[in-house]
């Protein structure tokens, strides 16, 4: 169903939610896929209720609530509600991975993606194909434990977005538009919990928010659209691979500067730790695939034992 057969249905009755089913030519994880999107379980653009999976967004044609159930075996149904819903459902295919190529992919490369890859062939690489959303996340996610980012996205969205529309199981709330971040107050941003720079690079961003997503999400290729990014003040290679990996599903993208992420690789193919470069030089021979490999070895289960106590988020918000 394309946007231009499921918007003016929505005109004619604003108050029913549009709906479509999905049936995916390929193996599908369905709710590995889509969850990859969520920033923790307080997320309040992303919902689970039982079977369905709820997500608010800001889509190009406005704000929408998507509601995903997965009935049976490689049958997705979606319904969604307000401006956005012809919007949201036309991209749901590409949420669920529709538009991700694994050519080229050689599994038999190293045993443990192997079987994990044979254990869990559904597993997908989605995307939103809503740029400035994944900005802004991969921004307040840097250098910060997870539960201080998500803490900080959670009380962002949910003081200065929009309320989500639709019978959501509880208040959801879609991302603020490029100009609404742009607009978040400074103490705001304080009371989130949010460190200075990180709430600086996202208003600087917005201020030309528009003109660098059409710039990055039109670049040919992973180094161009890094390139795009980089050359932001405030935005280094580990924020451009999560925007490149949430909004656009990059299957090479890899988040070089990740605090675990490096030593995750090497303990999952090696058994010992590595840096950055020693990542690198390990997921080489997948180059065009190497975010794949990740998900792979994710999906493994295999982690490294930990080494020391968990890192105490620091809390600025009382200096």
């Amino acid at each position: 169903m394309t946007i231009a057969e499921v918007q003016p249905a929505l005109h004619r009755d604003s108050a029913r939610p549009l709906e479509t089913e999905y049936r995916p030519r390929h193996p599908l994880d369905f709710r590995r896929t889509v969850l990859y999107q969520r920033h923790g379980g307080g997320d309040p653009t992303m919902v689970t209720a039982g079977s369905v999976i709820w997500r608010a967004s800001r889509t190009p044609a406005g704000v929408a609530t998507l509601a995903l159930r997965e009935v049976s075996r490689g049958v997705i149904r979606g319904a969604a509600w307000g401006p956005g819903a012809g919007w949201a459902l036309a991209q749901l295919p590409a949420l669920c991975g529709a538009l991700d190529d694994p050519e080229g992919f050689d599994a038999s490369r190293h045993p443990l993606i192997a079987a994990s890859h044979h254990r869990n062939p559904g597993v997908r690489i989605g995307r939103t194909d809503l740029f400035f959303e994944s900005l802004a996340s991969a921004i307040i996610e840097q250098k910060v434990t997870g539960m201080q980012a998500f803490a900080a996205w959670r009380r962002i969205v949910t003081w200065h977005g929009e309320r989500a529309p639709g019978p959501t199981p509880r208040p959801m709330y879609a991302p603020p538009s490029i100009d609404g971040w742009r607009r978040v107050p400074s103490w705001s941003w304080h009371r989130a919990g949010l460190e200075p720079p990180q709430a600086r690079t996202i208003v600087e961003t917005a201020r030309r928010g528009e003109a660098i997503g059409r710039v990055f999400m039109s670049a040919p290729d992973g180094e161009a659209r890094d390139r795009v990014l980089i050359s932001q003040r405030g935005i280094g290679a580990w924020t451009s691979a999560e925007t490149r990996i949430r909004a656009l599903g990059d299957p090479d993208a890899v988040s070089v500067g990740d605090f675990h992420l490096a030593h995750e690789v090497g303990y999952a193919l090696t058994g010992t730790r590595v840096d950055d470069d020693g990542m690198l030089e390990l997921l080489a021979p997948w180059a065009g695939q190497r975010q794949r490999v990740i998900r792979l070895m994710e999906a493994s289960g295999v982690r490294e034992p930990r080494r020391a106590p968990r890192l105490h988020p620091e809390d600025h918000r009382d200096r």
